[in-house]
């Protein structure tokens, strides 16, 4: 590794989830990263020494005592390009909040002058407890990134909020950061909340069979993933998604047009942005079977027409309805570019930003990269040229945030 290589500090507290930070060490070492884990001393009880020592390669401590001639608590906050604590205990955020400095991870957290992450993971009872609350914000309004933990099974048989981020989300989050502070940027949507409506939508025709289209989410989820990284409180409406849940984003599942206008309408007050990504049909049938349509169901085996009635606009009834300073982002997936056809598309959506990429023919749907026009009601025009959906996102998003009061 060069002088060039990103040194990341990875924090570890006493929690369950400890065992799935290993997961989140690998992939940061197997992407070239050099990453020095600092566990807190109970946290040893769940993942030992010699994991993390294997695994990194790097020595393993907990206290300021050790190697006390090199300075560790200054120096490794110093000099690392990066910080994440994963999981984040409800006492580790505590300590984080109150400046205290009782083991080396308290320790390097006061030091750093790098961005910190932080990936909480607790049960439900003490994430929503109004101190834990307190404590988040207050790292956010330091600066730092707390993503909101993910839903699902806790210790033993409770569910609920409070369980850690997968550690792909996390990654994702680390990549993402490690970009924006390189280029000196930092969480510039910290105290914003963005809804972002991801997936393809799926009209019923009988129990099996639907009308859809080809999109994965990718895209959708690259906004989220991306807002999340800088700062955004972040809620996802998921059309028929099967990626893992953005790490630090709320999902809310619907598989229809119309379950998908329901979702976003209601998810639509008090946020700041309301982002468009998901390919929504047009159309729906008129009436759905509710037994499978069979072939020999006409005496000469062809089937009848399908009625199709038109499904709600949600674009234009979201811009319509939009509160004042309220950005609203759409998305026009077109075969063939028209940039003239699509200024008249923004008009009559009422967005004000919209970003026009050609699909099909193995373009946008599914593919690890985009590109697009993006077309601004103040008659703006910004190219984005083919590249990771993820940097697509971020450009649309400072599109976004010089449009925010």
């Amino acid at each position: 590794m060069g002088p060039e290589t990103p040194q990341i500090v990875l924090g570890v507290s006493a929690g369950i989830a400890a065992y799935k930070a290993c997961e989140l060490l690998r992939r940061l070492t197997e992407s070239g990263h050099r990453v020095r884990v600092i566990p807190t001393p109970d946290a040893l009880r769940f993942v030992g020494e010699p994991t993390w020592a294997a695994l990194s390669g790097q020595p393993v401590t907990t206290d300021v005592w050790t190697g006390v001639d090199q300075v560790p608590h200054v120096r490794l906050g110093q000099t690392a390009d990066l910080v994440v604590v994963a999981p984040a205990t409800a006492d580790l955020l505590a300590r984080a909040s109150a400046g205290r400095a009782d083991d080396l991870l308290t320790a390097t957290l006061l030091t750093a002058r790098c961005p910190v992450l932080y990936a909480p993971a607790m049960h439900t009872e003490m994430w929503e407890h109004p101190a834990t609350q307190a404590n988040v914000a207050l790292l956010r309004e330091r600066g730092a990134i707390v993503l909101d933990p993910a839903r699902g099974r806790l210790t033993g048989a409770d569910s609920g909020a409070g369980r850690l981020p997968e550690p792909a989300g996390i990654f994702s989050a680390v990549v993402r950061l490690l970009a924006r502070g390189a280029a000196g940027l930092g969480p510039d949507l910290a105290g914003r909340r963005v809804v972002i409506s991801a997936g393809g939508t799926r009209e019923e025709l009988d129990p099996v069979r639907f009308l859809g289209n080809w999109s994965s989410g990718r895209q959708g989820y690259a906004f989220a993933e991306t807002a999340a990284a800088r700062g955004a409180k972040v809620t996802v409406v998921a059309a028929n998604v099967s990626l893992p849940d953005p790490a630090g984003a709320r999902v809310v599942r619907v598989t229809s047009a119309r379950q998908l206008h329901e979702a976003m309408t209601a998810e639509a007050p008090g946020a700041d942005a309301l982002v468009m990504a998901a390919a929504v049909a047009d159309f729906r049938p008129a009436t759905r079977a509710e037994a499978k349509i069979k072939k020999d169901a006409t005496a000469d085996g062809v089937p009848a027409p399908i009625e199709l009635v038109r499904n709600p606009d949600i674009l234009a009834a979201l811009s319509a309805r939009r509160a004042p300073g309220q950005i609203v982002v759409g998305f026009a997936a077109e075969t063939e570019l028209d940039l003239a056809g699509s200024r008249a598309k923004l008009a009559r959506k009422g967005c004000d930003l919209l970003v026009v990429n050609r699909v099909g023919n193995g373009l946008a749907f599914g593919t690890p990269d985009n590109e697009a026009v993006v077309l601004g009601a103040d008659g703006s025009h910004t190219e984005i040229p083919r590249a990771a959906k993820e940097v697509l996102a971020d450009q649309v998003w400072d599109l976004v945030l010089a449009r925010l009061g």
